[in-house]
């Protein structure tokens, strides 16, 4: 497991706005290396944001249908969550400065294919490659930055400077995919990711130093393998049971075979003298109910972004630029809420902050059920969402504290990286649970609708279960 591994949306939270007193001023080397870092992780951040407003453009020059557009998320997503543990292990064991380097190498080549991609599979594939890729930065760019800088007023600066550009890559990512597609295709999305590559990986090897944990864990490879294998048979299951039912032999198979490998994978890490994810830990109440709060908000969320591409550019015919400056302004907003959040989680507490947000971005969210094909409804979209983010992103960071409050700091590794799992699995499985049923209705508007209805009563429903259970726990402490 990496150690310090850190959720990027949950960044902020770890170094608010406010400048300690007496902070030391970065060299010019550090600046350098937390120029390479925060860039390789803004890039990952942009790549789940820049594709969305051009999936309705990919769809028609690829050839995919709108069921299968899910797919051109999902494919990046689901290979950066499932191996994201596994990677910050071998970072551990062999090299942290080894890996990143591999994963922004592979990311880049990934980013080529993709942009060259003359089908379906071959643009597939090279996003699944670009999830492995995000899954070596990931963890690995978070631990050498921690392990680059100490602890202390150095470290609080690097991180809010990350956790402010990694807000800002979801915002730059929805506005650039616009303006780029507009003018210069789908194709241009992809392209700017390999440009990003290709800057920072010259700059990355002479200025990172090398870093690996001194314990030598044992590898949890059987725990990965069957975690993995797990999702991806669940997500293969769920996306093709939307399209053609659950009657089809292979849907069958795969969603048995997914429910037998993830409880493989509960048995194999109850039994792994350095498992993947600590099942004991699992059991404490802030850890649990914290990490569901924080699945529902991403996977709840990213399904809102997903059908709004759709009704915006679809129903109201809003062109891929217009689309952009409607997220626009939810980043910006994000942003803000990023500085807030840590002055209202002093104040209420995460615990409490975590629930009102899940209620705020449910109540926020179901107006959006009366969105209909007039051009009116582009400002009741705007607000809605962009009001709703501003509570998803409170959530984001006061699940985080939530998880890693009152464990001991020799578990912090184990908690911090539970934290970051939830947040890629959650993006992971959202789009194929819910986001389906607005891509493979008769008609887009009604089921984009019933999915937003779905989509408000799950967090309102979450919500209320997080706050029992923080609450009997608390009491029974």
């Amino acid at each position: 497991m990496a150690i310090d591994t850190t959720t990027p949306s949950t960044a902020p939270s770890a170094a608010p706005t406010d400048e300690l007193p007496g902070a030391p001023r970065l060299s010019t080397r550090d600046r350098l290396v937390l120029f390479v870092l925060c860039a390789a992780q803004f890039m990952v951040a942009l790549d789940f944001s820049v594709l969305n407003v051009a999936l309705p453009k990919l769809g028609d020059d690829l050839g995919m249908s709108r069921s299968a557009l899910q797919w051109a998320v999902t494919a990046f997503a689901l290979p950066s969550g499932g191996f994201l543990l596994l990677f910050g292990r071998i970072g551990d064991l062999y090299g942290r400065r080894r890996l990143f380097l591999a994963g922004l190498t592979l990311f880049g080549a990934a980013s080529l294919l993709a942009t060259l991609a003359w089908d379906p599979a071959s643009f597939l594939a090279g996003r699944a490659l670009q999830g492995l890729g995000a899954a070596a930065i990931v963890p690995t760019g978070m631990s050498l930055l921690t392990t680059t800088f100490p602890e202390g007023p150095a470290r609080d600066r690097a991180l809010g400077i990350s956790g402010t550009l990694l807000s800002l890559g979801f915002t730059v990512g929805m506005v650039a995919g616009g303006v780029l597609t507009d003018a210069l295709g789908w194709r241009s999305t992809m392209a700017l990711l390999t440009v990003f590559a290709l800057v920072v990986l010259p700059l990355a090897p002479g200025l990172l130093p090398e870093s690996r944990t001194p314990l030598r864990p044992r590898l949890d490879v059987p725990g990965a393998v069957t975690v993995t294998a797990g999702l991806l048979s669940l997500i293969y299951a769920l996306s093709t049971a939307a399209d053609h039912g659950f009657g089809r032999a292979d849907v069958l198979t795969t969603l048995v075979a997914g429910l037998l490998l993830l409880a493989a994978f509960a048995v194999v890490e109850s039994r792994s003298a350095a498992p993947l994810v600590s099942l004991p830990m699992l059991r404490r109440r802030t850890v649990a109910w914290g990490n569901l709060g924080g699945l529902v908000t991403f996977s709840m969320m990213s399904t809102v972004v997903f059908v709004l591409t759709l009704y915006l550019q679809e129903i109201l015919r809003l062109s891929a630029f217009e689309t952009g400056l409607v997220f626009g302004v939810q980043g910006v907003l994000s942003v803000v809420a990023g500085t807030a959040a840590p002055k209202v989680i002093g104040r209420f507490g995460a615990r409490r902050t975590l629930v009102g947000s899940l209620a705020g971005q449910g109540a926020l969210v179901a107006p959006l059920v009366l969105l209909d094909a007039h051009s009116w409804s582009v400002w009741l979209a705007t607000a809605a969402v962009s009001l709703a983010s501003m509570c998803h992103l409170g959530a984001i960071i006061s699940y985080g504290l939530t998880v890693t409050s009152g464990v001991p700091d020799e578990e912090q590794g184990l908690a911090t990286g539970l934290v970051t799992s939830t947040q890629q699995v959650g993006i992971t499985v959202g789009i194929p649970l819910l986001g389906v049923l607005a891509t493979t209705s008769g008609h887009l508007l009604p089921g984009v609708r019933t999915v937003l209805a779905l989509d408000a009563a799950i967090v309102l429903a979450t919500a209320v279960l997080v706050a029992l259970g923080l609450r009997r726990g608390r009491s029974r402490a």
